[in-house]
């Protein structure tokens, strides 16, 4: 990057001894889903309009769970961008969990009332639930489940997204589609442009090019 793309890193002042730094905090029936990542340069425009429709379409397609009729995400920057920008401070996502109020009685941060608590004594397979239990000697999986859900993933979409924004300023583009599924294959290259296409649609349910 400092060879061939030295003029933009001057003109935001990249330091490229530094690289990007994430974590995500929250849990999946918490109040809130915060993102933080350090080491953006100073003077990226940052859309919120971009990052909100990588939000929107994380919550569509298929096998979708109820938990997506419920979120509608949206990211809201506590720190780090002002007036549009980035100023190289680290920067913090929040995400809301609107389920937070049907659950504010059964996980609540005080104490509250142990006959309200939902146990989890069953831990879900392919999961970290019990692997988690053991680590931290809890008698059952709810907190381990609370963390290790797909809940989580939105908030490293909303990263995955300022991320995208810095490439962008480097005219590279991160776009997905499906290949395969079961025995069906794609056999043929598929142009960039279709992909982008398929991409760019407003109703996702399998995002095949």
């Amino acid at each position: 990057m400092r060879r061939g793309h030295s003029g933009f890193a001057r003109r935001i002042g990249y330091n490229p001894k530094e690289v990007l730094k994430y974590f995500t905090s929250g849990e999946s029936h918490g109040e809130a889903l915060v993102a933080f990542l350090s080491g953006l340069p100073a003077g990226l425009e940052v859309s919120l309009e971009f990052v909100n429709r990588e939000l929107w379409r994380r919550q569509q397609g298929y096998g979708r769970g109820g938990r997506m009729k419920i979120e509608r995400d949206t990211a809201h920057i506590l720190s780090g961008v002002r007036h549009g920008r980035t100023i190289a401070s680290p920067i913090a996502v929040l995400l809301e969990n609107r389920d937070w109020k049907n659950w504010q009685e059964q996980l609540p941060v005080e104490q509250g009332d142990a006959k309200l608590h939902k146990r989890v004594a069953s831990p879900r397979p392919g999961h970290a639930d019990l692997a988690g239990a053991l680590k931290y000697n809890f008698p059952e999986a709810r907190y381990v489940l609370e963390r290790a859900s797909a809940r989580e993933s939105a908030a490293r979409v909303a990263i995955g997204a300022l991320a995208k924004v810095m490439l962008r300023e480097l005219d590279i583009e991160v776009l997905s589609h499906v290949v395969a599924v079961g025995g069906a294959n794609v056999e043929h290259e598929v142009p960039w442009e279709k992909i982008q296409a398929s991409c760019s649609r407003e109703e996702v349910l399998l995002n095949c090019a």
